[in-house]
């Protein structure tokens, strides 16, 4: 079965951030502030399992054939005309792998369909909750499960949520054709397309390919094709960045247009398309200056309020902003944040973090569930930092809680999180059904294991700032020796 792989998120562009119209916090007011959590937006516990969960989506669609088989077979350079050449007959081959996998794939059995479903969890599923799973005792549930013919469709679908539910996981589940079909949608550019980073060569080099379009969507109609690479974003030049970075830079308000330079295929035409947007989404940063200690010393105050893949380059701004009014000391307040797309809290933990310095690890049964994910760049500030927290501070926010006060960047103050770093794929089915199967989970750059325990505070009320430096100062000695 090939697959592919896209991260899921739920919200998109933006305009940018604004400064916190909010009453701001003083060096009187703050514990208070820290105490009353409830003044913030509340959440529904439905937002508390699908905010804190971080997804990877797997298609047993043969589409990615194409996508990426010229690029990740070649073994040398070719001359152009060569090259086109062989990417027309690996199309052409494609395109008959396809039709005799699609010709299989009408009419799939019952019997199939489950077996499938079990062979995923077995061989990826990752038993978070303590459950003593072992691949004898899966395989005895095979042997019951296919003691007897499966009659019917429902009844198959019946028997994967009862195989399913006896992993004791709560995030481990089914998905009928139409829930899958709704999460398969996913776009977090904005303009109706995902991306994924093609390796190209033995030099690390990758290419930004459009791994999907959907039908509906503006990129579609404007001329975007499955497989276009993506070359530049509004005269910017994208190579280098990630897929996550150019998913930003396409974002912007609705009904607003953004142009893309895309080339089609390996040897086709470059074309420049203008593309309008068509999704709105608030930025998730609120900012605000304040004069604390008699105007002595000024902070940046900066809440933000979800990951989604506007909050590194919101923050960014807003960062730089809160620097030239004179900020020497910075407030990052996660209080309520549930989370969202992961990968935009990795990013956000690298602004303050060295060169080099884990942001955090990955762990599960399959080796590419085993990573360690360290910053790239210097940081963006490099003064004391106070992260609030509390028990709604969950998924990618405790991620970047847990890389500053690990890397002794930052205190944390208020309440412990709420202990949710689960990973998650979600696998289609030969039927258009799907599995959502945890397959990993995140440890903080101290190895603490985030899943149900969560991160406990350094303090419960807002400290001096005095004490904030002599507590990092302390951390870094510990680090060192």
């Amino acid at each position: 079965m090939r697959s592919l792989l896209c991260s899921c998120s739920a919200t998109l562009a933006s305009p940018p951030p604004s400064p916190e119209p909010s009453p701001g916090f003083s060096n009187r007011n703050l514990p208070s502030v820290l105490l009353l959590a409830d003044n913030l937006a509340k959440k529904t516990l439905l937002g508390v399992v699908t905010g804190a969960l971080s997804f990877s989506l797997v298609l047993s669609s043969p589409a990615s054939a194409t996508l990426e088989s010229a690029p990740l077979q070649a073994p040398s350079p070719a001359p152009l005309s060569e090259y086109c050449r062989e990417e027309a007959a690996a199309s052409s081959e494609g395109a008959d792998q396809r039709a005799v996998v699609e010709a299989g794939r009408r009419v799939p059995t019952n019997q199939r369909i489950v077996e499938e479903a079990w062979e995923i969890v077995n061989g990826s599923f990752l038993d978070v909750g303590r459950h003593s799973w072992t691949p004898e005792s899966w395989q005895h549930k095979k042997e019951d499960i296919f003691s007897s013919s499966i009659q019917s469709r429902s009844r198959a679908h019946e028997i994967i949520r009862r195989m399913l539910a006896s992993l004791g996981d709560p995030y481990t589940r089914f998905l009928t054709p139409a829930e899958f079909s709704r999460m398969a949608r996913f776009d977090m550019t904005g303009i109706g397309i995902n991306l994924r980073e093609v390796p190209v060569g033995e030099n690390g080099e990758v290419k930004l390919k459009v791994l999907g379009v959907l039908l509906d969507g503006p990129a579609n109609a404007a001329g975007v094709k499955q497989g276009d690479e993506i070359l530049a974003v509004n005269g910017e030049d994208v190579q280098g960045k990630s897929a996550f970075e150019v998913s930003s830079l396409l974002q912007g308000p609705s009904e607003t247009f953004v142009t893309i330079k895309v080339k089609h295929g390996n040897c086709g035409p470059v074309q420049s398309l203008d593309v309008q947007r068509q999704v709105v989404a608030k930025t998730p940063v609120f900012y605000r200056l304040e004069q604390i200690d008699n105007g002595r010393i000024a902070v940046g105050y900066v809440r933000l309020k979800e990951f989604n893949a506007l909050a590194r380059k919101d923050l960014v701004i807003a960062m730089k902003r809160l620097q030239d009014m004179g900020a020497s000391y910075f407030v990052l307040d996660l209080r309520d944040n549930l989370g969202g797309l992961v990968q935009a809290g990795i990013e956000v933990a690298k602004l303050f973090l060295d060169k080099g310095e884990t942001v955090i690890y990955t762990a599960g049964r399959d080796p590419q569930y085993q990573t360690t994910i360290a910053a790239d760049t210097v940081p963006l500030v490099t003064t004391p930092v106070i992260v609030l927290v509390n028990s709604k501070t969950a998924s990618a926010s405790e991620i970047v809680a847990s890389a500053l006060h690990d890397n002794c960047k930052a205190v944390l103050v208020g309440e412990r999180t709420f202990g949710k770093g689960l990973i998650q794929s979600v696998f289609e089915l030969d039927d258009g059904s799907g599995v959502a199967v945890t397959v990993g989970k995140y440890v903080t750059p101290n190895h603490l294991d985030i899943n149900g325990d969560g991160i406990d505070p350094d303090y419960r009320n807002f400290p001096a700032w005095s004490d904030v430096n002599q507590h990092l100062s302390q951390c870094k000695t510990r680090r060192q020796g």
